[in-house]
């Protein structure tokens, strides 16, 4: 029987409400895991447990907003960035990531794994439930299962699987109702599906357009991929300052240069690098950095295929800049990759601070 089945966490975050609790091999708790942190020894074993009650609340709120008051998942989003609520990777609310909470059955306590499958430089394939391992009431749910099951019901009616010709048929009639389309347009229009799933289904909404007899005077999207990472900027910049200061570090951030000098030591720069899908359908990143800030440290976010969430990061010191252009692919040789990071923690590990009792 896999460690899946017997109710133990296989890797990956714990995600927002819940954190991994570590066991030893008799069941005994031996205390929570931080972000990033790993067991060390082979014997002990990782389950999920409820985080703190802020985080259990927020969750609850978003089922209610959801299932009662019938409130879509953008709107959500937008709801907890207003009220400054950030997700447990620090980053601002999306559809998507509220979508997730709503629809993953580890709020109610299940162990699932093997929901997806993913083989280097190819697309994640969505497994069939026969092939998921799973164990259900592994650890304490924060959402009763009866609320769960009510959503998932709601999502099924909402977004079933269209065809092809009632895709566009949406699409026709959205055209007519507004006059014009776009990304933005479509994700806020009731009723429709996502502007994901006309990129998913029809490789890119401009393909989408044309099936209609759609052209578009200017590329919409990409004016509103820029204004998006125009809005996340000041997110990221904002969270990366209260993350230092949680940590004990002291840091002061110009705003007129965005420069952020840290525990007056180090000053660091953060940029966001939107993803380009080129004619031969892979992905590049085009980074200019800033010589003029001679920033010891630039952070790139590499932003998602998307362009909604961080795919990961990029530390570049200044000594190893040797240009103000970079070009990231899918794959990178080890001299870039060498500056690659799944999440932030190893930058906040350089601004954190213990505090030292004075020696009498």
């Amino acid at each position: 029987m896999s460690l899946i089945e017997l109710g133990f966490r296989q890797g990956g975050p714990a995600g927002f409400g819940l954190r991994r609790m570590l066991r030893d091999v008799s069941g005994e708790a031996k205390g929570l895991l931080d972000r990033g942190q790993q067991k060390s020894i082979q014997t002990d074993r990782v389950v999920l447990v409820p985080g703190p009650a802020e985080e259990v609340e927020t969750v609850r709120w978003i089922y209610d907003q959801f299932s009662e008051h019938e409130r879509r998942e953008s709107d959500i989003a937008a709801a907890l960035n207003e009220n400054g609520i950030v997700t447990d990777l620090r980053h601002p609310w999306t559809r998507a990531g509220v979508h997730q909470v709503l629809t993953n059955e580890k709020y109610i306590g299940n162990n699932v794994y093997n929901r997806r499958s993913f083989k280097l430089k190819k697309k994640r394939v969505l497994n069939p439930p026969a092939m998921w391992i799973r164990h259900n009431g592994a650890f304490e749910g924060i959402i009763a299962p009866d609320l769960f099951l009510r959503t998932q019901q709601i999502i099924q009616e909402r977004t079933h699987r269209y065809t092809d010709e009632e895709l566009l048929v949406h699409l026709r009639q959205l055209l007519e109702r507004e006059g014009a389309l776009s990304g933005l347009i479509i994700d806020q229009a009731d009723g429709l599906a996502s502007s994901s799933v006309y990129r998913g289904r029809f490789n890119s909404l401009l393909r989408a357009y044309s099936l209609i007899g759609y052209t578009p005077e200017r590329d919409y999207s990409f004016i509103e991929t820029n204004r998006h990472l125009r809005s996340l900027h000041p997110a990221v910049v904002n969270s990366t300052l209260d993350s230092i200061r949680e940590l004990g570090g002291s840091v002061v951030h110009d705003p007129a240069s965005g420069l952020l000098n840290i525990n007056d030591e180090f000053t660091a720069s953060l940029l966001i690098a939107r993803s380009r899908l080129t004619e031969a359908g892979t992905y590049r990143w085009f980074i200019r950095l800033d010589t003029g800030l001679a920033a010891d440290i630039t952070v790139a976010v590499r932003m998602d295929a998307d362009n909604r969430d961080p795919l990961d990061y990029y530390l570049f010191p200044i000594m190893d800049l040797a240009s103000g252009k970079l070009t990231l692919r899918e794959d990178n040789a080890a001299s870039l990759d060498t500056y690659r990071f799944s999440t932030l923690d190893f930058f906040f590990g350089m601004a954190q601070r213990t505090k030292v009792a004075e020696i009498a």
